[in-house]
């Protein structure tokens, strides 16, 4: 399973007019899809890629993108205390990791997937704590 971060949804949904490096993402995930991989969406990641929308019209089309195409994955108590783990462990390492991070990257090693991201703070994470990140 691949999980979906924020940073490549945000790229390929929330660009009015994509630049090179989002239309790359997109066509990444186009690829993904059509393979048939397995995808979800952490739940921290729909409300993370929702909040900040303006345009209440925007905002119900990326929703109804999102709920009808990807299988959404919430977070269990598991997951919550994994992320505090993963916080700490990263801290020790001299790794700042924000809840939100850590939580996704939590959600991803409990589900046993990679995590399909542009956002390099994960590559930091994954060395730290066995984080299999999405690679072509």
């Amino acid at each position: 399973m691949i999980l979906l971060d924020t940073s490549v949804l945000s790229a390929a949904l929330r660009r009015r007019q994509p630049g090179p490096a989002e239309r790359a993402v997109s066509d990444r995930l186009q690829n993904v899809l059509k393979a048939g991989e397995r995808v979800a969406v952490p739940g921290v990641v729909l409300q993370e890629l929702l909040s900040g929308i303006r345009e209440a019209r925007v905002f119900e089309e990326i929703k109804s993108v999102l709920l009808r195409g990807y299988p959404i994955i919430t977070a269990s108590v598991g997951d919550h205390l994994l992320a505090a783990d993963v916080v700490n462990r990263c801290k020790k390492m001299g790794i700042t990791v924000s809840s939100v991070d850590a939580l996704i990257t939590a959600s991803a090693l409990n589900a046993r997937a990679r995590l399909f991201t542009t956002d390099e703070d994960f590559r930091h994470i994954s060395g730290s704590v066995g984080l299999r990140l999405f690679e072509d």
